[in-house]
C-alpha cells in the first residue's frame, strides 16, 4: 500500500492546474465594424466628392 493519497493528489493536481481560457469574439467584431465603417467612409466621399476639372491657365496657339 502506497503512503500516499492518490484521491488527494488528483485533487491537488485539479487545483494546481491551469483553468482553459476562453477566446473573447467581441475584440475581433469591433475590429471588423470598425473597418466596414471606415470604408464607407471613404466611399461616400469618394462619391459625393467634386469631379478633378483642371484647366489651363495659359492658352497654348
Amino acid at each position: 500500500m502506497s503512503a500516499l493519497d492518490i484521491e488527494a493528489l488528483a485533487r491537488a493536481r485539479k487545483l494546481v492546474a491551469p483553468r482553459a481560457r476562453k477566446e473573447r469574439l467581441w475584440p475581433v467584431v469591433a475590429a471588423a465594424a470598425f473597418a466596414a465603417a471606415t470604408a464607407l467612409g471613404f466611399a461616400t466621399a469618394m462619391i459625393l466628392a467634386p469631379p478633378v476639372v483642371t484647366e489651363h491657365v495659359a492658352g497654348v496657339e
